[in-house]
């Protein structure tokens, strides 16, 4: 009955993990962009390495940028610049003029030439408002046609030499009085040009409205290609007009969206795509993380993010794909890192970069930028619980960015010339996106009830409320602790383990005996040993408890559950040997189960180095006479011990790091004990 029970638990699980990769699958999928894709990669200057392509449909040929911006160029001057004219009252300006001129000069003199002067101003003003006297206005050149509209709304031709302009005005009025004395010469011609205002005056508002309905009949594109024409064979450089022709093509593939004799084939193809890439992700946490594969939780959380990225990235591409660059898609590794480990944070990265690249144009580029910036994340991005470690890292990402980008367009242009500086902007952007994976952690540390390493930094607080309490009730306990938590954390440095992991996971492996403290030796400071009064049978079931005492507790202050697993695995399922072979003294046929911690083993290279350094840490104390040789004797025969009885078999640990680790601990220990390590001469 039971058997079948867990084939069913087995089958459920199961099924909850295949629908939750179909149901992602389907949600990516949906927000994909429903456009067609060129597929074809191709650089300016570079020769078309595919088959001769002919044109699969009729087009236009679209005009590149720096063609239309002649046109406009071109519009903008031969559009007609518009003035309007008014009326100036000639005679009440030559009253003005001859009022200033006699308050200014004297009655003989004004008496002798006040005619003549009337008359030449008469005629020069009669002149100069016929032609019309243009204000001074910036930024017009010689060169724009004008048209004025006269005071009866009559629109007129005209060219700038038809007009008196302000720099002309001066140079005609100083001629205008050449032949009089010099001594009045300067304040004839000095009182008309102070008198003297333009008539002709520029409508900027209209002429404004002119140039830009003018520049909306520009049409962007020209020429046509037929269906089936050829448009570039093999071999051929990718320049000019074969260039924009391409340019064109590929812009008309990703406007169009899927017809529908196309829909239901494209929408199969991505699924199955998707599903694969999905499907992979799946099959490597079942080899090589089992505890996350055996966690529904966890694979929702993992399988959440990626359809988080995919779903905002798609969106991007949608709105416009030159913004791509500005989804932070790196923080999905730092994010699985955080709550796991470096080595499926990449391969999540890897698997979300294959399938955004689907929708991605310049797919080659996107997939070396971002998987480069991916493992650049991976190997930086240690202990991102410090700050400067994480600005350090999104430092890193960027400068990753800004080569490979530099690298590539270098290859596909032959020079940086139109070098593209808005792309580092967007590169800075998602840098700065990426200081964001703080707080984003935390929420979902409270969404999906997992622990980061910025929770496991605040759980390693001595000052907490939960390891003051164990310093209080079990000092020796305490201290013990910090011992183990020294050396493990030593040694998962050394071999590449999550070291704040293992650290807190030594601070708390121990707080179960809390319930019972003075039942362990090194809480005994006053040479009474309660166990002298006890059976071993009674002996070892307290001692046995303290892994059970300390779940209950654990669970009761809310630890997490990757804590809760080093309590659990730090004992494995090994005997209480000191209690087991008394009673077996006495009772040969003893049941060596009553004998034996509950387990289970040590699952993760972390759970297996707290058991070694939690062994070997607690023997060290039975030494009488510690010394480097009683200290490796010791730390061999434990190991090997642990490693006889198959302690180390659910442990992602090897031969290779348990050498490493044996190295370690008999150095640290050599330290502890101030002794100096004994080298085999």
């Amino acid at each position: 009955m039971k058997a079948s029970k867990n084939k069913l638990y087995q089958h459920q699980d199961l099924a909850i993990r295949i629908f939750l990769v179909l149901f992602c699958t389907a949600i990516i999928v949906y927000f994909f962009p429903k456009s067609d894709r060129f597929k074809y990669d191709y650089a300016q200057g570079e020769p078309w390495e595919y088959e001769t392509l002919y044109s699969p449909f009729r087009f236009a040929i679209m005009k590149d940028e720096e063609e239309l911006a002649e046109e406009r160029l071109e519009v903008i001057e031969q559009t007609p610049r518009h003035f309007y004219s008014t009326n100036v009252d000639q005679n009440e300006l030559l009253n003005n003029y001859t009022e200033s001129l006699q308050a200014g000069l004297s009655d003989s003199i004004y008496n002798i030439y006040n005619r003549r002067i009337y008359t030449t101003a008469n005629e020069y003003l009669s002149k100069l408002l016929k032609n019309g006297y243009l204000e001074d206005v910036q930024d017009l050149k010689d060169i724009h046609p004008i048209v004025l509209k006269t005071g009866d709304d009559e629109l007129q031709q005209l060219t700038y030499g038809d007009l008196v302009l302000p720099k002309e005005l001066n140079q005609q009025v100083d001629e205008l009085f050449q032949d009089y004395p010099d001594e009045f010469n300067a304040v004839l011609t000095r009182r008309l040009k102070a008198l003297i205002e333009p008539n002709i005056f520029y409508d900027q508002p209209i002429t404004d409205l002119n140039i830009e309905s003018e520049l909306e009949k520009i049409l962007p594109t020209r020429g046509l290609i037929a269906q089936n024409s050829r448009i570039i064979a093999q071999g051929e450089i990718v320049e000019g007009d074969k260039l924009q022709i391409l340019n064109t093509l590929n812009s008309t593939y990703e406007s169009q969206t899927w017809s529908d004799s196309q829909y239901n084939w494209k929408l199969l193809g991505y699924v199955i795509l998707v599903g694969m890439a999905l499907t992979m992700l799946m099959l490597f946490i079942k080899k090589y993380r089992t505890e996350v594969y055996q966690s529904n939780k966890k694979l929702l959380f993992i399988y959440f993010n990626i359809c988080l990225f995919a779903i905002l990235t798609a969106a991007v591409v949608k709105l416009d794909a030159v913004f791509v660059y500005i989804v932070p898609v790196c923080m999905l590794p730092l994010i699985v890192k955080a709550f796991f480990d470096a080595r499926l944070g990449l391969f999540s990265h890897v698997i979300i970069i294959f399938i955004l690249s689907f929708v991605i144009p310049s797919s080659a580029e996107y997939l070396f930028l971002q998987i480069m910036a991916g493992i650049v994340t991976i190997l930086s991005g240690k202990e991102i619980y410090k700050r400067a470690n994480l600005f350090v890292t999104v430092g890193k990402i960027v400068l990753v960015y800004f080569i490979s980008y530099f690298a590539f367009y270098a290859v596909y242009q032959g020079g940086i010339t139109g070098w593209e500086w808005d792309r580092l902007l967007y590169f800075t952007l998602c840098g700065l996106a990426m200081l964001f994976v703080w707080p984003l952690i935390y929420v979902f540390e409270k969404i999906f009830n997992l622990v980061s390493d910025v929770s496991l930094l605040e759980l390693s607080d001595t000052n907490s409320k939960l390891l003051k309490e164990l310093s209080n009730k079990a000092p020796g306990t305490f201290h013990h602790s910090l011992n183990v938590a020294n050396i493990a954390e030593t040694i998962a440095n050394e071999v590449g383990a999550n070291a704040m992991l293992v650290r807190v996971g030594a601070l708390y492996h121990d707080i179960g005996k809390m319930a019972n403290p003075t039942y362990f030796t090194e809480n005994q400071g006053n040479g009474i040993n309660p166990h002298d009064d006890l059976d071993p049978e009674e002996s070892a079931q307290i001692i046995i408890d303290h892994v059970i005492h300390g779940v209950e507790i654990a669970k009761k202050n809310n630890l997490p559950d990757r804590i809760i697993d080093f309590i659990r695995t730090h004992h494995g399922d090994s005997l209480v040997y000191y209690f087991y072979k008394k009673e077996q003294a006495d009772h040969p046929d003893l049941d060596e189960s009553l004998f034996r911690y509950p387990g289970p083993r040590p699952y993760s290279l972390e759970t297996a180095i707290l058991m070694i350094s939690d062994s070997v840490e607690a023997a060290s104390k039975s030494l009488k006479s510690p010394s480097s040789v009683a200290i490796d004797k010791l730390v061999e025969s434990i190991i090997t011990s642990q490693m006889n009885n198959g302690q180390y078999l659910n442990a992602d640990i090897t031969l290779k790091q348990i050498e490493s680790i044996k190295t370690i601990i008999k150095k640290k220990l050599a330290s502890m004990y101030h002794l100096r390590i004994e080298y085999p001469e």
